[in-house]
C-alpha cells in the first residue's frame, strides 16, 4: 500500500471534526455535503473487501427515499446481496477514523479478515439523479485507485440494477449479462413469454401510471420502454424534469401519507404504481368511483405473488417448500389471509431487509415483501434446477406448462434484492395471466385499520425486544402495560421498537376501527413516555 498516495488524497476529501456516522442496513445517510470523506473511504473498502474475497463488490452512491438534499452510499457484495454484518462494522471504523489513524485502521481490518492486498480487486459503481451524486462517485474513485483497483463506473443506474450487475459478474455471467441491455433484455423477455401464455382476453392493451418519484426510476423505465411489448402502455409520471427528487410523490410518501403523489392525475380505478427514489421499493393504488384512495401495499402484493406461485407449484407436484416472510408490521389480516386461505407458512422476522432475505433463503420458494414495498422472491438451488429440468423433459402438458411459467418468473424476478421495475414486471404479468383487475386484487383482503407513531426518548436503547421485535423486554413494566392496553379493542395488537437511526421510539398498533387503532396507539405512545425516559411534552392525541 502507498502510504504516500494514502495521505495525499486522504487529504483531498477530509473528514469534518467530530463526525461519527454508523453503517446500518441502508449503508451511510446524511446531509450531502457531509460525506466526502466517507465515499472516498468506501473506495477503499470496497477494494478491501474485494481482495478478502476474491471477487467483484459493488458500490451504490444514493440515499434511496430521503430528501433530494441528503445522499448514502452503500457497498454490495458478490452475489448482489447486502454487505456482510461484520464488514458494517469494519465500513463503521473506517469512516470515523482520524485522518492521522486511516493506515493504522485499514492495516488493522486487513489483519482480522485477513486480506491479501497482493490480490486483483474489482469494484462496480452506480449512482442515482441526485445533484451530489456524480461528485460524489468521482471521491470513490479516488479510493479505489488509491489501493490500486480496477473499476467499472455504471453512472446512472437503479439501485437494483446495480445488485444485479455484481451478481451476472460474479457468477461468470450464468445470473445474466452484467450490462443494462443484458438486464432490458432478461426481464424483458421472460415478461413477454409469460404474456404469451395468458389465454384470457382481459384487457388487449394493459394500461398503467408510474410516479416514478422524479428519480432514476424514470430514466431507466424510459430506456426499457422499447423491451416492452405493444400491449404494455406505461405512462411515466415525475420524471425529474420539474420538480425535485421524493418531494410529495414517491412510493414511501404514498404509503406514510395513504394518498395519491401530486404531479398525476388519477381517473377512477385506473391502475397507479410509486416506485422510490432509487426504484428498489413499489407500491400499488386506484382510486374508486366514489373518489375513496385505496392503497396496495407490499403485503398485498406479497399475497398476489403467492397466490399465483402457490398454483403453478401445486401443478408441477414437486414436493417444493414455500413460505412467506413477513415483519411485525405486516398487516394482521394478511398474515391471516395467508395462514388461513391460502395455507401458506408465514415467518416474522425482525424490521431490515438482510433478515428478511437471510430468512427467505431458508425455503425453496421464500416471498418476502416489507409493507413499504420493498421484496422479491427467492428460489433454491435446487428448486430452479428441477423446475428448469422440467421444461425441458417432462411430458404431461399441464406440468410443462406449469413448469414453463416458473421458469419464466424465475428470470423476471431480480433475486438478489427487491427492484421497482422487476416487481411491477411480476405484478403486471400476474394481473394479466389471472385476468385480475386492481379492484379484485384489492379484495382479496381488507387491511386492518393501523396507525404508526413516534414517541423521542432520551436513549432509544432503553427499549429492548424480543420475538421478532413483537415483544419488549425492557424497560420494565412496558410489556405489561401494552398486554393491558391492547386487551380493550378487538383485532388489535400494537409493539413498539426502538429505531434504527434516530432517538425516537416507533410505535404500530392495529384494531377494529380507525377509531380504536389511534386510540390503541396513543394509549401506547403514553405508556412509552413514562416508561421509557419520554423527551418535551407528553404525546397528544
Amino acid at each position: 500500500m502507498d502510504s504516500e498516495a494514502l495521505r495525499k488524497y486522504s487529504a483531498l476529501h477530509p473528514k469534518p471534526a467530530g463526525l461519527t456516522l454508523q453503517y446500518g442496513t441502508a449503508g451511510f445517510r446524511t446531509k450531502a455535503e457531509q460525506l466526502d470523506h466517507i465515499v472516498f473511504r468506501m473506495g477503499l473498502l470496497a477494494i478491501l473487501r474485494s481482495k478478502a474475497v476474491a471477487a467483484t463488490i459493488g458500490i451504490m452512491v444514493t440515499a434511496s427515499h430521503n430528501p433530494e438534499e441528503d445522499n448514502g452510499v452503500k457497498l454490495v457484495d458478490p452475489l448482489g446481496e447486502m454487505l456482510h454484518p461484520s464488514w458494517e462494522e469494519y465500513a463503521t471504523q473506517l469512516a470515523n477514523a482520524e485522518e492521522q489513524e486511516l493506515q493504522k485502521v485499514i492495516n488493522e481490518i486487513c489483519q482480522k479478515a485477513a486480506v491479501n492486498l497482493h490480490k486483483d480487486a474489482s469494484v462496480f459503481i452506480g449512482r442515482d439523479t441526485r445533484p451530489s451524486s456524480e461528485k460524489l462517485s468521482q471521491s470513490v474513485i479516488d479510493g479505489i485507485q488509491v489501493l490500486g483497483g480496477q473499476y467499472h463506473d455504471y453512472g446512472l443506474v437503479t439501485t437494483p440494477q446495480l445488485h444485479y450487475m455484481v451478481c451476472c459478474q460474479n457468477t461468470q455471467g450464468q445470473y445474466g449479462k452484467a450490462t443494462l441491455e443484458g438486464y432490458y433484455e432478461k426481464l424483458s423477455k421472460a415478461f413477454m413469454e409469460l404474456i404469451k401464455q395468458s389465454h384470457c382476453s382481459g384487457e388487449s392493451q394493459r394500461h398503467l401510471k408510474i410516479d416514478c418519484a422524479n428519480g432514476i426510476g424514470a430514466l431507466k423505465l424510459s430506456e426499457m420502454k422499447p423491451y416492452f411489448p405493444q400491449e404494455m402502455l406505461i405512462h411515466i409520471y415525475n420524471d425529474g424534469t420539474k420538480e425535485k427528487l421524493n418531494h410529495l410523490c414517491g412510493a414511501d410518501f404514498v404509503k406514510v401519507h395513504q394518498k395519491p403523489p401530486g404531479g398525476l392525475d388519477m381517473k377512477p380505478n385506473e391502475r397507479c404504481c410509486s416506485f422510490d427514489g432509487d426504484a428498489d421499493r413499489i407500491v400499488y393504488y386506484y382510486k374508486d368511483t366514489a373518489g375513496h384512495f385505496h392503497l396496495i401495499d407490499g403485503d398485498k402484493i406479497a399475497t398476489l405473488i403467492s397466490i399465483f406461485l402457490k398454483e403453478l407449484l401445486a401443478k408441477v407436484k414437486q414436493n417444493f417448500k414455500m413460505a412467506v416472510v413477513q415483519t411485525a408490521y405486516a398487516n394482521g389480516n394478511s398474515t391471516r389471509y395467508l395462514q388461513e386461505t391460502l395455507k401458506v407458512p408465514v415467518h416474522c422476522v425482525k424490521t431490515g431487509v438482510k433478515h428478511l432475505h437471510h430468512k427467505a433463503q431458508e425455503f425453496d420458494v421464500g416471498v418476502y415483501f416489507e409493507a413499504n414495498g420493498h421484496g422479491t422472491v427467492l428460489f433454491s438451488k435446487a428448486a430452479e434446477t428441477k423446475i428448469r429440468q422440467l421444461v425441458k423433459e417432462e411430458k404431461d402438458d399441464e406440468k410443462r406448462e406449469a413448469a414453463k411459467m416458473l421458469e419464466n418468473m424465475i428470470d423476471l424476478i431480480n433475486q438478489t434484492v427487491g427492484d421497482a421495475v422487476s416487481d411491477m414486471l411480476v405484478i403486471e404479468a400476474i394481473l394479466a395471466l389471472k385476468g385480475l383487475t386492481v379492484q379484485q386484487w384489492d379484495a382479496l383482503y381488507s387491511d386492518l385499520p393501523n396507525r404508526l407513531l413516534k414517541v423521542q426518548v432520551a436513549d432509544r436503547r432503553v427499549i429492548d425486544t424480543t420475538d421478532a421485535e413483537r415483544r419488549a423486554l425492557t424497560p420494565p413494566g412496558l410489556q405489561e402495560k401494552i398486554d393491558a392496553l391492547v386487551k380493550k379493542y378487538k383485532l388489535s395488537r400494537a409493539f413498539v421498537r426502538p429505531s434504527g437511526t434516530e432517538d425516537v421510539v416507533r410505535i404500530y398498533a392495529e384494531a377494529d376501527t380507525q377509531e380504536n387503532a389511534d386510540a390503541l396507539a396513543h394509549e401506547v405512545s403514553l405508556a412509552v413516555f413514562h416508561l421509557a425516559g419520554g423527551k418535551g411534552a407528553p404525546p397528544q392525541p
